[in-house]
């Protein structure tokens, strides 16, 4: 399976977006009301600037404690994002988020924001690959006997 097909399979295609000059007030309330991970933080010709998630904010939080909420997207978040392209496949994901200890990837297509891979969306489509082989190794053995 590769990135693709997992996109395919999304409910939506909207990846939830944020400017590096929002409030991480903003960006938190934002993150609750959609009820999601991270959000990709974009310039105004929606390149990809950085990327800030709820890890983001809680170590912003111990950092500087109840003024971290009037700080500013761009004094949080990863500026240097890990993406994946449409024609990777699942193995590399799952390696590439281990290895760094992330749980999104947006999807790049040229220089354009196609989507976003969670670790969930990986989690789901190496469960659904797994129930494939399954369910093919049980009709190998049915037709050998």
């Amino acid at each position: 399976m590769i990135v693709r097909d997992i996109l395919k399979s999304k409910s939506s295609g909207d990846v939830a977006t944020t400017m590096a000059d929002k409030t991480v007030a903003e960006a938190a309330h934002d993150l609750h009301q959609r009820r999601i991970g991270a959000l990709v933080v974009v310039d105004a010709g929606q390149r990809i600037a950085g990327i800030i998630s709820e890890r983001d904010v809680v170590r912003g939080l111990a950092q500087h404690g109840e003024k971290v909420l009037g700080l500013r997207v761009r004094d949080l978040m990863t500026a240097n994002v890990l993406v994946c392209r449409p024609d990777d496949a699942l193995e590399s994901l799952m390696e590439t988020m281990t290895d760094n200890r992330v749980r999104h990837l947006p999807v790049v297509a040229g220089e354009r924001l196609a989507g976003i891979i969670t670790i969930g969306d990986v989690v789901k489509a190496r469960l659904e690959e797994a129930q494939m082989e399954m369910d093919q190794m049980r009709e190998y053995v049915s037709a050998a006997h």
